[in-house]
């Protein structure tokens, strides 16, 4: 399984989504099947959110195209936040696919019809949510690998649709086994319940991203880990201390600006040596990052921090 896990790690990005476009359109001809079959509105509605998974999995694919551009004049930071738009755009969709599966299961409610071969319905959505599980495990790996919020949000999409397609395959069996005809819109409205929950929890996500949310709590902590160790091979704060830390993340990037302040009777050659492997240091401890060092004497504060004790704060 580990072995699996790393191949799954190495994955890129493009490459999955592609295959999600593939997986997509499989499982909405499976899912359209087993609707057919049925005439279960519970199936319908599992089949509409595999058609949201295939835009979303196109769209997202745009994004990590435009996210992978490099830097240009008119974006000198890179495009690397486009993928937040990706997330968003699927919370967007997700919630659009629920309010119509709502809109079909009141229908139904209002007018009970029975359900026809139910064994072929179930068997067709059971090939699909396994499909689905397998992608979504793959993406989730190669996205925690690759810090790619796009394939995040795909991943986690499929694994909503694995959940939904399991609701309704126990929904619809029960509603074969006790003739409630009524149970069968009923399992519907579940279901958009559930995808408006993580259409919004996407949506969510992507506003944090698009402002400059923090590192993760464990990326803090391995640059303070770094930034801690040189204190003390320097000696101590007294001669190197770094303050006015601020981290943020776009996309797959990570950010950290300091000030580090050194005796003022330091050569600059050797404050610019003593940086560059602080710098060194924390691309090594976080893989990706990108360090803002300001170089200070120890009994000089920056300008703005001299404003008020709130004025560095992030």
């Amino acid at each position: 399984m580990s072995v699996l896990a790393d191949w799954a790690a190495g994955l890129p990005p493009r490459r999955l989504l592609w295959a999600s476009v593939g997986v997509a359109m499989a499982t909405i001809a499976l899912k359209t099947g087993a609707w057919a079959v049925t005439g279960s509105v519970a199936l319908l509605s599992d089949a509409m959110e595999s058609l949201v998974n295939l835009v979303a999995a196109v769209f997202g694919l745009a994004m990590v195209t435009v996210a992978a551009r490099p830097a240009d004049d008119d974006h000198p930071y890179g495009h690397h936040k486009a993928e937040y738009f990706s997330s968003g755009f699927e919370g967007i969709l997700i919630i659009v696919a629920a309010l119509g599966i709502g809109w079909l299961a009141i229908q139904r409610l209002l007018a009970p019809a029975p359900i026809e071969a139910v064994g072929w319905g179930l068997a067709l959505s059971v090939v699909s949510s396994a499909l689905n599980g397998a992608l979504a495990w793959l993406m989730l790996r190669s996205a925690r690998a690759h810090r790619s919020m796009a394939l995040e949000g795909d991943a986690r999409h499929l694994l909503t649709d694995v959940w939904t397609t399991g609701g309704v395959i126990v929904g619809v069996a029960a509603v074969a086994a006790t003739d409630w005809w009524w149970l069968d819109p009923v399992v519907a409205l579940a279901v958009a319940a559930n995808i408006v929950k993580e259409g919004l929890h996407l949506m969510w996500e992507s506003s944090q991203g698009l402002m400059d949310e923090a590192v993760e709590p464990g990326i803090q902590a391995d640059i303070q880990g770094v930034l801690d160790r040189f204190e003390r091979e320097q000696g101590g704060r007294a001669t190197v201390r770094f303050d006015h830390v601020v981290t943020r993340r776009a996309g797959q990037r990570r950010y950290v600006d300091l000030h580090m302040h050194l005796p003022g009777t330091w050569s600059l050659a050797r404050a610019a040596e003593l940086r560059g492997g602080v710098e060194t240091s924390l691309m090594a401890a976080v893989p990706g990052l990108r360090a803002t060092i300001s170089l200070l004497p120890s009994d000089v504060e920056a300008q703005a921090c001299q404003e008020g004790p709130d004025a560095c704060k992030p």
